[in-house]
């Protein structure tokens, strides 16, 4: 009988014992059978860590020691992979229920593929649904010019993959995830299936609205590492994003404002 493909899944965290049981749950309830889970802390105060014993049985391991920051966690926790298959879901956001299965399934029927990846709503801190994440189909070409649309709660690829491009660069804060698609791109097809699988979450300290203008330079480190120039899409994105970054963070502060203003007090 042929064994199923294992699936190594790092969750890195840090402060984050608001959200990260939910995020766990949300790994350890998937109806896949082989699934090496790994959570890297790193060095919570708030009461994370007593998250984490709570579901260490089930844990394939954890540590929760000073790191270097998220990308760095990452790191720690694919060092130790055993898996053919491998993903990161952050401490904030989750899975749907079946999607381990679905994307192995997936890659196992479709050799070529390099890395499978879904659809994703973004919620709130309380976890409703606020919008959907805007991903469709790219390639390397693509990529090289911006056109990302991969959320990356709802990625997984190969572990063979990985070994040849990896490890994430630890320079990088917030686009590790698009500097790998590139290295994964220019090695093998990424493939997108419009099926909601995994919840972006949005919240005042999350990095994606604390610290989003550190995202556009990085990308450009990407681009003329790999030959780029600015005369070229990325760069004239980047410019432009420039442009519109401090009304779109105040837009999405505002929204984010509101839905938290209009929420119903709960019950005491």
């Amino acid at each position: 009988m042929e064994t199923i493909p294992l699936v190594s899944i790092v969750t890195p965290s840090f402060n984050q014992a608001r959200f990260l049981e939910e995020t766990m749950r949300s790994v350890l309830g998937q109806d896949y059978p082989r699934i090496e889970y790994m959570v890297v802390d790193g060095g919570s105060s708030d009461g994370s860590v007593d998250v984490i014993r709570r579901h260490a049985d089930r844990l394939a391991w954890w540590d929760s020691s000073p790191d270097q920051g998220q990308t760095d966690a990452i790191n720690k926790g694919f060092a130790r992979a055993q898996g053919d298959v491998l993903a990161w879901l952050n401490s904030d956001d989750t899975y749907q229920p079946g999607i381990v299965r679905r994307a192995v399934e997936f890659l196992q029927a479709n050799p070529r593929v390099g890395m499978v990846y879904g659809d994703a709503n973004f919620i709130d801190e309380h976890g409703d649904v606020i919008g959907r994440f805007p991903a469709a189909q790219t390639d390397y070409r693509r990529l090289r010019q911006g056109y990302v649309h991969v959320p990356q709660q709802a990625a997984f690829f190969r572990a063979e993959l990985w070994r040849q491009v990896g490890p994430l660069d630890p320079t990088f804060y917030f686009a590790m995830d698009y500097d790998l698609w590139v290295r994964l791109a220019r090695l093998a097809e990424l493939r997108y299936l419009p099926l909601l699988w995994a919840n972006f979450r949005l919240h005042s300290q999350g990095k994606t609205v604390a610290a989003d203008d550190r995202c556009w330079p990085e990308m450009m480190r990407v681009h003329f590492r790999d030959g780029g120039n600015w005369l070229g899409i990325l760069p004239a994105k980047y410019l432009l994003r420039r442009l519109v970054a401090p009304l779109w963070r105040k837009r999405l502060g505002r929204r984010m404002n509101r839905i938290t203003k209009d929420r119903p007090e709960s019950p005491q």
